[in-house]
């Protein structure tokens, strides 16, 4: 039986994801000490587009409101990966699921202002590695003998750990690190 995209994203992936809070959670950083002058306006820079990637994102949630159940495709413009996916589970996977495996907003491959835009090279890497996962899960993992689970998967998090590069190599105390 192969396993379509949807059913990763909307079963293994996203339960995945919130089931091993861990592997999914966004860091808590410690409070920073105010910028110096020359770095201020980077920071409020930053700051403004946080503040305005969460108001498209709370625009979305309104748009979205009521037909949170409908398949994406119904809902959504320019659906490729997540066909039959509810719309609110499909955002609720970029929201927990990618953004926080990436360490990322929205933005990194969207473009909020149209949403089903395919401008930005990160969104074509991103559907291409959506169906890397899936041909790593089905092709390879299932039926590997000697493995120590029943559902062996990989997702975003197995090799991203919150970065947009996958770490390619372990700092002398085993963390994962470089590019």
């Amino acid at each position: 039986m192969r396993i379509a995209i949807r059913d990763l994203v909307a079963g293994g992936l996203l339960l995945a994801g919130l089931a091993a809070v861990p592997a999914f959670s966004v860091p808590q950083s410690k409070p920073e000490s105010p910028p110096p002058a020359a770095h201020a306006e980077e920071h409020e820079h930053a700051a403004a587009g946080d503040a305005e990637v969460h108001k498209a994102v709370a625009e979305l949630h309104k748009a979205i409101a009521g037909k949170e159940n409908e398949p994406s495709e119904k809902v959504f413009k320019n659906i490729k990966n997540f066909t039959g996916v509810p719309a609110g589970r499909l955002v609720a996977a970029m929201e927990k699921g990618f953004s926080p495996a990436l360490g990322v907003s929205c933005t990194h491959c969207h473009d909020v202002e149209h949403w089903e835009s395919d401008a930005k090279d990160e969104k074509q890497a991103a559907r291409g590695m959506m169906k890397m996962v899936v041909d790593i899960n089905e092709k390879y993992l299932k039926g590997m003998p000697g493995l120590m689970s029943d559902k062996p998967i990989v997702n975003c998090t197995t090799c991203h750990r919150g970065q947009v590069k996958p770490a390619l190599n372990l700092d002398e105390k085993g963390r994962t690190g470089g590019h």
